[in-house]
């Protein structure tokens, strides 16, 4: 068979041993798609699509069928009584700030269960940033966070305590660019049975990012009141080209609504122009796409781990996410994989990447993510910031077939610059 790549013998044979060792969790991410892939197609044969919602519309988007039922696709399928879905929503920071500013009022409280919220929550929440930007600090909202176990766990005992008269217990289901686990639905259930039992009245909102169809029901099958992502992750299955999503309880997506366009009009409004037929084909593929990006993950953790470092999570672990952080241990290994990555991208791979400032982060950042889609966090990409303890947080893959090849022109990098060996 020809080989189109250079790749040291050696690593071609850790490659296959790595796969073999993988093939259990290869067979579980095959039968959540198969699940989730009927999920999927019931739901928009329940809500009758028609060719005729896949074409946009222009001006104020009064009676835009296609957008309204594509809203009804997705809370079908999250088990929600509604949804607001809109490429309007410029990233899933965006949705999440959309929802927060929706429902808080001035005195409100918002509690994070989840540890630190990842860095480009800060300045919305105000834990940083200038007075007057605009925070939720400014318009008076209290925020205070649950501090995380040792092992990185929702301390629930602490939530029991703190929740009381909080409007918001804010769960955020990926780890961010921190080190303690990504937590799945089944430890998220723990959280909201933790918060209901203590006060009933608290509203539960999931950040769910690189968490939809990862496994076969999602928060809002276990009781949470609205949650959110980005179509440039999962969801939007690598050809919606910018957006996200709310679902939830239908008083608190009005409000929602009202905060993205405005008071009184809500989800009535907004033109769709030529955006809805890539929303909804990217929804349909989702399923086989996250798919894909978690074998690519799995294969990663476990060649990695092969080769002699450490990656979370371990490779046969259960997956509540696409994201694999991979252990470097130090700025020139980290920086070295991270150029592989570009390498093995399908778009601008002879681009090379380099540290920089980057708006909402503390740290100079570097990405590796030749994409069809700027930022497309479901395609095969890797990013990090530059401080300890080193790590690549690892994410995506179209395909299997070329996010294992990217994992191994990552790998080749890295053994070319001489800051990996193979043993």
């Amino acid at each position: 068979m020809k080989e189109f790549f250079r790749i040291d013998p050696k690593l071609r044979e850790l490659s296959e041993i790595a796969e073999e060792q993988c093939r259990e969790q290869f067979a579980r991410a095959e039968r959540i798609a198969k699940h989730n892939g009927e999920k999927v197609l019931w739901s928009f044969i329940n809500n009758n699509v028609s060719e005729t919602f896949l074409h946009g519309t222009t001006g104020y988007g009064y009676d835009d069928m296609g957008r309204d039922t594509l809203d009804k696709v997705y809370a079908s399928a999250f088990g929600t009584e509604d949804a607001i879905v809109r490429f309007n929503f410029v990233n899933g920071t965006h949705t999440i700030s959309t929802a927060l500013f929706g429902i808080l009022r001035p005195g409100d409280r918002l509690l994070m269960c989840t540890g630190a919220p990842y860095d480009t929550l800060e300045e919305i929440v105000g834990k940083r940033g200038k007075p007057g930007n605009g925070s939720l600090k400014d318009y008076r909202v209290e925020y205070e966070e649950v501090e995380l176990k040792e092992d990185g766990m929702p301390d629930l005992e602490r939530i029991a305590e703190r929740v009381k008269g909080a409007k918001i217990a804010y769960i955020q289901r990926s780890r961010g660019y921190s080190t303690r686990p990504s937590y799945s639905v089944s430890d998220i259930e723990k959280i909201i049975k933790t918060v209901k039992e203590n006060d009933p009245n608290a509203i539960i909102m999931v950040d769910n990012c690189y968490g939809e169809f990862v496994e076969e029901i999602e928060p809002t099958d276990v009781g949470a009141d609205i949650m959110m992502g980005s179509l440039i992750k999962n969801p939007g299955g690598g050809i919606a080209r910018t957006g996200g999503y709310i679902a939830g309880r239908k008083d608190l997506i009005e409000l929602c609504a009202y905060r993205l366009t405005c008071v009184g009009m809500g989800k009535e409004i907004g033109c769709t122009l030529q955006q809805n037929r890539e929303m909804y084909l990217g929804f349909f593929l989702a399923p086989q796409t996250v798919m894909s990006a978690v074998k690519t993950s799995v294969f990663a953790c476990r060649l990695f781990e092969l080769m002699g470092f450490e990656s979370l999570p371990k490779p046969d672990e259960t997956r509540a996410d696409i994201i694999a952080s991979i252990q470097l241990e130090t700025e020139e290994r980290l920086c070295s994989f991270i150029r592989g990555v570009q390498r093995g991208a399908p778009i601008d791979s002879y681009l090379t990447p380099e540290p920089i400032e980057t708006p909402g982060y503390d740290s100079k950042i570097i990405m590796g993510a030749g994409a069809f889609t700027m930022g497309s966090s479901i395609e095969f990409s890797a990013d990090a910031p530059i401080r300890p303890p080193y790590a690549a947080w690892l994410q995506g893959g179209l395909t299997y077939p070329t996010g294992r090849m990217g994992i191994l022109l990552a790998v080749q990098n890295m053994l070319d610059e001489k800051t990996a060996e193979l043993k």
